[in-house]
């Protein structure tokens, strides 16, 4: 699903119950909000290069899973769905990360997951035998590095885009 635009869906729904998470993936996905250059910039500006484009992502945030479910929701009625989810495995005093992945794939089958986890709650073998869409999901181990988040970011919300496309043809 393309926007009018004709450019790719690229909104992204992050779950974490902690708000300096949620700030964390604002500086790494999305452009600099303050006007400050990027070191891309600076570094183009020094060398007489062209600073590399980068990808811009569509960021809503929800702090427990019953929050993250409603927003799919309400992004589903308005036919502007979420390409992609990153969710927090721990989420207190809420759903936790697998239940509120089981919720979402409930109302959006098509979504890609990251589930971001620092601890080893439940076995990968426990896991994927839990989850249907196991093919939708991948596992990022905390403390992550900010580049595998951009590249797990293009890369699902890319995929998200290829089913759609693929869906329709």
């Amino acid at each position: 699903m393309r926007t009018e635009s004709g450019r790719a869906n690229r909104r992204i729904l992050i779950v974490d119950d902690t708000a300096s998470i949620h700030q964390d993936f604002r500086k790494i996905l999305c452009a600099d909000e303050h006007g400050e250059p990027s070191l891309d910039t600076l570094e183009s500006t020094l060398f007489g290069t062209t600073a590399p484009a980068r990808q811009a992502f569509d960021l809503d945030s929800a702090y427990q899973g019953q929050e993250a479910l409603a927003l799919v929701k309400k992004a589903l009625d308005a036919h502007s769905p979420y390409a992609m989810v990153f969710i927090d495995m721990r989420m207190p005093p809420g759903w936790d990360g697998l239940h509120t992945i089981e919720q979402l794939w409930e109302v959006d089958p098509n979504l890609q997951i990251a589930l971001c986890t620092a601890y080893s709650d439940y076995s990968f073998e426990a896991i994927e035998a839990r989850l249907k869409y196991n093919d939708q999901l991948l596992i990022l181990k905390k403390p992550f590095d900010h580049l595998e988040i951009r590249q797990m970011a293009s890369a699902l919300t890319w995929k998200w885009q290829l089913a759609q496309d693929a869906a329709l043809r």
